[in-house]
């Protein structure tokens, strides 16, 4: 008699959605190997899935709520999967942002990981250790999708110009992570500005720092350090910070300005290696 693992739907987000998979693809009468070849994946990887050692897809999740009638739950629940995949320390940034209105960022030398491409991303994460990189990747990236809800929050990023100057997994890496800051250009709300060398002495001189806003509790400002996230809602600091942001932003390339920067310095410094 073939074993089969007892799961716990109450061990993690990840457990549960395995516990789900298996009792919906049993409740259709079919074994891991059918299930797979109807959604065009292997039976080995379904059942990985459903004994919670590995992570499922966007596409995978899809795929087989299409096959199994499920009314979208396991799509549903990818997100809490995802998000529950984050460092421990950063799973209340994640739900800052799911949560905000409006969110506003300031970084000097990285590009946000709300527009960040995928293979910048993988450079980023992958620059002290390869372990996992490719589901510690997709966790990151799923973090856009709030870029892609009914109701998205307004993003205003500001980027410093070493940001784009500082090759991050190659010429070809960089070309593709300028070029998806680009695809924002026409969008009302997703709006990038390039804080230039030229600036000088500017208000962000004591580090990057992120604010959100929401529609009924008050802001919060977000600032990081190795290995640990300092969230905020002390009026003082997010006045201060807010006063901050003001200040960068009028010291900023304006948007149609930034984007100029950021197509010319991948035309001139990218596209040609």
């Amino acid at each position: 008699m073939t074993h089969v693992n007892v799961l716990d739907p109450g061990a993690s987000p990840l457990d549960y959605y395995g516990y789900e998979l298996r009792r919906y693809r049993e409740a259709a009468g079919l074994t891991q190997k059918q299930l797979g070849a109807v959604i065009n994946y292997t039976g080995s990887l379904v059942g990985q899935i459903e004994t919670a050692r590995k992570l499922p897809t966007q596409e995978f999740s899809e795929r087989t709520d299409a096959a199994l009638g499920t009314d979208g739950l396991l799509t549903r629940l990818l997100g809490l999967v995802l998000r529950s995949r984050l460092p421990a320390w950063f799973q209340q940034v994640a739900e800052l942002e799911a949560r905000a209105t409006e969110i506003s960022t300031f970084h000097t030398h990285l590009v946000h990981g709300l527009l960040q491409a995928p293979r910048y991303a993988k450079a980023v994460l992958g620059a002290m250790h390869q372990t996992d990189i490719d589901d510690r990747t997709a966790v990151r990236l799923a973090r856009q999708r709030i870029l892609e809800k009914e109701r998205p929050p307004v993003l205003w990023a500001i980027v410093g110009e070493a940001a784009l100057r500082q090759e991050i997994g190659g010429s070809e890496v960089m070309c593709d992570q300028l070029a998806r800051l680009l695809v924002h250009e026409a969008n009302p709300l997703v709006n990038i500005q390039v804080l230039p060398f030229a600036a000088g002495v500017h208000a962000g001189l004591q580090g990057p720092f992120d604010l959100f806003r929401f529609g009924g509790d008050p802001a919060i400002v977000y600032t990081e350090g190795y290995g640990q996230g300092h969230p905020t809602a002390n009026p003082d600091t997010v006045r201060d910070c807010s006063l901050r942001y003001d200040h960068l932003q009028a010291a900023a390339l304006s948007i149609k300005e930034s984007a100029a920067l950021i197509r010319r310095t991948m035309e001139e410094r990218y596209e040609e290696k």
